[in-house]
C-alpha cells in the first residue's frame, strides 16, 4: 500500500499541481451527529491519543458530503483541543475519504504528516476518482496544511 500511495504521489507531481484545500475552524461539519459509521473504522488516534482524525459525512451535497475532522493541541487555556475541519472549499467536501489506508509519519522539522486516499467525485461515472490528500500538523504551533494532488 505504501508503494501505492508513493506512485500515486510521484505521479501527481508530474501531472497536476497539488491544490490547497480548506482548514477551517469547527462548524455545522463537526457536529457527532454527522461522524461517518462505523466510527471505529472512521476514526483514528495519533500522539498517543492527543490527535484524532475523523470523517464526517455532510450527506449533503452528495458529491462533496465527506471532510476530515482533526483534533488536535495545542491546547486552550480552558484544556481542549484545537478543532479543524479539511473539506475541498469552505462548504464542500470530498466524494470520499478512506482512513483504512492512511499512512502516518513524524518529521521532527515538520510534524505529523498523513497520506490517505480522497475522492473527487466523476460526473461521468457517478463514482469517485480517487487522489492523494496530504496533511501536515505541527502540533506545537496549531498549523495544519492539507495538499489534494488532483
Amino acid at each position: 500500500m505504501k508503494r501505492l500511495i508513493t506512485s500515486l504521489l510521484a505521479a501527481a507531481c508530474l501531472s497536476t499541481p497539488a491544490l490547497a484545500q480548506s482548514v477551517s475552524e469547527c462548524d455545522w461539519r463537526s457536529s457527532a451527529a454527522v461522524l461517518a459509521e462505523p466510527w471505529e473504522e472512521n476514526t483514528r488516534t495519533y500522539s498517543n491519543g492527543k490527535v484524532r482524525l475523523a470523517v464526517v459525512d455532510t450527506i449533503e451535497p452528495a458529491a462533496g458530503a465527506f471532510h476530515l475532522l482533526i483534533l488536535s493541541p495545542p491546547y486552550s487555556e480552558v484544556g481542549d483541543r484545537q478543532c479543524r475541519i479539511i473539506s475541498k472549499n469552505d462548504t464542500i467536501g470530498f466524494s470520499g475519504l478512506d482512513l483504512s489506508k492512511i499512512e502516518a509519519s513524524y518529521d521532527p522539522a515538520r510534524g505529523l504528516l498523513f497520506t490517505l486516499p480522497a475522492g473527487n467525485y466523476n460526473p461521468d461515472t457517478g463514482g469517485s476518482i480517487w487522489h492523494p490528500l496530504s496533511i501536515t500538523l505541527n502540533q506545537a504551533t496549531g498549523k495544519i496544511t492539507a495538499l489534494f494532488w488532483e
